[in-house]
């Protein structure tokens, strides 16, 4: 494991009147110490180590800030006026006192939300024939980078290759090094091939039986992790600007983010989930993974593992669901491993959804560490090729591209989509597993064919509304008809297209539209006179007894984050999460 420097030194009564002498004249520990967040402010107490932070500024920022306190100053984020430093831990309330700082965070690290499992059983409830491949919907893969070069993402016309399927790159991660930009495709972990894989694959070596969901999507490649999987949010919120920036050359609508971070602070001031925000705003769905947090180490059910970004409520946050190895619903489960709400600090419902996420079979280049590293899990196509093209995987990384895919064919069945409204439909199409909490399944399992029939009906609501019930694989599959706002879930309505939850000025789960306007979702099913569907008084408080989800229940196992524990939101001293980094550890040294 990377140490980002020496954090657990030793510690001392006099810390806070030592460090006084640090800061200007006319500045105070207390005014200081209110710039940081809590792990910053830690850092900052301490005598020994150094840290890697993202300092705000008031206006734009000045490197003589840091630099003059001892920092070495890295990538600058000027959608945010930020600048990346490493500083020494004891010279970090000096900072924070300079007048032009603003704020102070750790820049955390990031790592995907993979679980390896034992049968690698492929499974999508996608692959229908639904006339739609989400041909020129840009999809932007936030990860470890994509290996451009697989077969199964370069178009085969007559037998010949006739283009590639990843469209843009760009290395964040060689530019934090100071290595200036990189738009060579390239992916050493691979974690971000096998997302692309599930998103957008032709399935050209297995004869289309691994297809992605959306293999005509074009993908734009934003790698933030580097070859042994390990990236900081820095890069991530680099990456969520850029794309919002080129967004429009490309078309990109989706963006995929199945690497994750731990929660230190509520997404209103957390600069990853601020993020998010300014990408949703702009008219992109950003799908994120819920995280790998589901149990502890001694396989127990637990809650509020939900990770960063996938804690912030514009986000369309996916669990994982199993499909017990067969192709019916029925005895889908929601996986064990998967991260469940609510929140940390926010305590936001969460999941959005849950969506096919353990043995998923997707794309593996030869030359990552993921080839050798699961070789187990490796698995043939059905042409002829030099090395085993495919892996099966487990995890809610692998569950975040299937929805992001079926986003991607809701987008090219009707382009006005918002993301509000996309997160609705497929909310009120899920279906409801029963026997499981909200807070593990959200609205419930994907019903890819259901959200698209309704992304029509929004295109088109004179053909009038569709029948909530669908029909896979010999099963009929009814829509749970509901939406969680936030906190309250609404059901028995319609929702309708030009509602006003659907504008891009609304977030999710806010209590009013602009200009104190109802939040509307569409009418009443049973209302004659047409009564709107939205209002406040409709709906469920979560913690509502008849739900049986009290906050803080013991039985429900929702652990605030009790420093003690160190086990659900992570070390603190080290910003990563023990769900991945342990697992990756074992990992590791059993090969």
């Amino acid at each position: 494991m990377r140490r980002h420097g020496s954090h657990n030194g030793w510690r001392a009564v006099v810390v806070a009147t030592a460090l006084l002498f640090l800061a200007p004249a006319g500045a105070t520990a207390g005014d200081a110490g209110d710039k940081f967040d809590r792990v910053a402010g830690a850092r900052a107490r301490a005598l020994t180590g150094r840290s890697r932070v993202i300092v705000q500024f008031s206006g734009a920022p000045d490197v003589r800030a840091i630099i003059g306190n001892h920092g070495v100053a890295g990538r600058t984020l000027e959608v945010i006026d930020a600048q990346v430093a490493e500083i020494d831990n004891i010279h970090l309330l000096a900072l924070a006192a300079d007048p032009r700082v603003r704020r102070i965070v750790i820049d955390r690290g990031a790592v995907g939300t993979t679980e390896r499992t034992g049968a690698a059983i492929g499974a999508t409830l996608v692959r229908q024939e639904l006339r739609l491949t989400g041909r020129d919907v840009g999809v932007a893969v936030v990860d470890s980078g994509i290996s451009a070069s697989h077969e199964d993402l370069i178009d085969h016309g007559r037998g010949s290759r006739t283009g590639r399927r990843v469209v843009y790159f760009r290395d964040f991660t060689s530019e934090a090094l100071g290595r200036g930009r990189t738009n060579r495709p390239a992916d050493g972990y691979g974690h971000g091939t096998h997302v692309a894989g599930i998103i957008a694959g032709n399935g050209f070596l297995s004869n289309g039986a691994r297809k992605g969901i959306a293999p005509g999507a074009s993908l734009i490649g934003l790698k933030v992790l580097d070859a042994e999987g390990r990236g900081y949010v820095s890069d991530i919120i680099a990456a969520i600007d850029h794309g919002i920036a080129i967004r429009k050359t490309y078309n990109l609508r989706v963006m995929n983010i199945s690497v994750a971070s731990g929660v230190y602070e509520s997404y209103e001031t957390d600069p990853v989930a601020q993020a998010t925000r300014r990408a949703v705003e702009a008219g992109i769905v950003v799908v994120a993974s819920a995280g790998n947090l589901g149990t502890d180490d001694k396989g127990n059910t637990r809650s509020g593992g939900i990770t960063s970004p996938g804690n912030a409520p514009w986000v369309l946050t996916v669990g994982a669901a199993s499909h017990e190895g067969t192709a019916a619903r029925h005895d889908d489960i929601i996986a064990r491993f998967t991260s469940r709400g609510p929140t940390r600090f926010d305590r936001v419902a969460k999941p959005d959804i849950v969506a096919p996420g353990v043995g998923i079979e997707s794309l593996v280049d030869p030359r990552s560490y993921f080839y050798t590293a699961y070789a187990d899990y490796l698995l043939d196509g059905t042409r002829p090729s030099a090395h085993k093209p495919y892996l099966g995987l487990s995890g809610t990384s692998m569950s975040a591209p299937v929805v992001a895919g079926t986003v991607a064919l809701m987008l090219e069945a009707n382009p006005d989509l918002t993301p509000n409204a996309v997160k609705a439909i497929l909310q009120y199409t899920a279906e409801k597993r029963s026997g499981e909490s909200l807070l593990s399944q959200g609205a419930g399992l994907l019903n890819a064919r259901g959200a698209i029939r309704m992304a029509r009906f929004f295109a088109s609501p004179s053909q009038g509304v569709p029948q909530p019930v669908d029909r896979i694989e010999g099963e009929l599959i009814a829509w749970g008809q509901e939406i969680i706002w936030g906190d309250r879930r609404f059901a028995g309505g319609v929702p309708l297209p030009g509602a006003t939850a659907w504008n891009l000025e609304v977030p999710w789960g806010a209590g009013s539209a602009p200009g104190g306007r109802d939040i509307v979702f569409g009418v009443e099913a049973a209302a004659a006179d047409g009564l709107l569907w939205g209002n406040n008084d409709d709906g469920l408080l979560w913690g509502d007894d008849d739900e049986g989800l009290l906050w803080g229940n013991d039985d429900e196992g929702l652990l605030w984050g009790n420093d003690d524990d160190g086990l659900l939101w992570g070390n603190d001293d080290e910003g990563l999460l023990w769900g991945n980094t342990v697992m990756e550890h074992r990992e590791r040294t059993r090969k």
